[in-house]
């Protein structure tokens, strides 16, 4: 067990090592490759996401998916040390995607390589996803129809080991309002920032009835606006965005129905694919994580769970606080803990399914 833990931070060097920008993940998916190769696993690979099976795939078992991204942002002009150097320091493991997510990522991975070898009662396969950052249409999206359904995935990110059992959603809506142009000297026309403001003192003041007790409310804010292009002419368009958080009671359809009924803008939504998630309070998991003492919460932070459509919680090393900082860093001890906890999740859940499939 140390010493996969040891692969497990030695391989996450190698990651933070190789720059791995969304749709630029080239190297660090034939770093995963090779190092499952080496492991004796026969790896899979689509664009620049890496796949592999634990045993043969059984149809007449479930399927478990554990899934990270080794994709990461851009650093930003606040580091002041090597993003990619994987500089450790008083058990501190710095560079960019250390903490999101690539010490989930390689906690996973060798959660994965524990298990060979074992007989599971269902099927266990490793998804290191691309384009997470993103929520790129050549990422996790790309392999729905080409993985087996999943009857739980657990997605890495760094969540201190608390499982969040759900995830708030995300839909962006570009609104247009319609007013009249004129000569603002002779009080012609009708001003479209103005009706934009009756619109915004509304979204203001706007609540979603449904209340989550894991999500809270879902929320709307308007975060861009643009209108007019010269200082003598009233403006016949104003344009503004909507930021909505959706949580697990709406869907997005419900949310664009309630908003357009209150608004007097049209509501354009650029996509409906990022939903929120939520596990069913009667799946496994929630038994396991009762079982293990694990603390469970609901995310407002958009991952991968946006784009499966299968049962899902995230779960993983790391803090959140910490993702796209300067100077990020994960501890190593995290990432040791983590391939524990990771372990202990799948061995009672292969217990308690056994239990419920064959009862004493």
């Amino acid at each position: 067990m140390e010493a996969l833990k040891a692969e497990a931070i030695a391989l996450l060097k190698q990651l933070i090592s190789i720059p791995s920008f969304s749709k630029e993940e080239g190297e660090t998916a034939a770093a995963i490759a090779n190092f499952l190769a080496k492991k004796g696993v026969d790896p899979q690979r689509q664009g620049n996401n890496v796949w592999a099976y634990l045993t043969p795939f059984d149809s007449n078992r479930p399927t478990i998916w554990l899934n990270s991204h080794h994709d990461t942002v851009k650093p930003n002009t606040g580091y002041t040390k090597d993003p990619f150097s994987a500089e450790e320091q008083e058990g501190k493991l710095f560079g960019l995607g250390s903490n999101d997510a690539g010490g989930p990522l390689v906690a996973l991975i060798a959660t994965f390589c524990h298990f060979l070898g074992k007989d599971l009662p269902f099927n266990l396969l490793l998804v290191a996803s691309a384009e997470e950052e993103i929520s790129g249409s050549q990422g996790i999206s790309s392999l729905i129809s080409v993985l087996p359904p999943a009857d739980l995935v657990l997605v890495g990110e760094p969540t201190q080991m608390r499982l969040a059992v759900a995830e708030k959603g995300l839909l962006v809506l570009d609104a247009t309002i319609k007013g009249k142009a004129g000569h603002a000297a002779r009080e012609e026309g009708v001003n479209a920032i103005y009706l934009a403001l009756n619109d915004l003192q509304k979204v203001k003041a706007f609540k979603f009835s449904k209340v989550s007790s894991l999500l809270g409310p879902t929320k709307v804010s308007c975060t861009v606006i643009h209108a007019g292009e010269q200082h003598n002419l009233v403006p016949e368009l104003c344009r503004y965005v909507l930021d909505v958080r959706v949580n697990e009671l709406y869907s997005h359809e419900e949310v664009l129905a309630e908003l357009k009924a209150e608004l007097s803008a049209e509501l354009i939504p650029r996509s409906m694919r990022l939903r929120s998630s939520s596990l069913p309070e009667d799946h496994l998991l929630q038994e396991v994580g009762k079982s293990l003492g694990l603390e469970t919460f609901g995310s407002p932070t958009l991952s991968d769970q946006a784009l499966i459509p299968y049962p899902s919680a995230k779960i993983g090393p790391g803090d959140s606080a910490r993702s796209h900082t300067a100077d990020e860093f994960i501890f190593t001890q995290e990432v040791r803990d983590g391939i524990t906890t990771y372990i202990s999740i799948l061995e009672t859940y292969a217990s308690l399914y056994l239990q419920t499939k064959h009862p004493q």
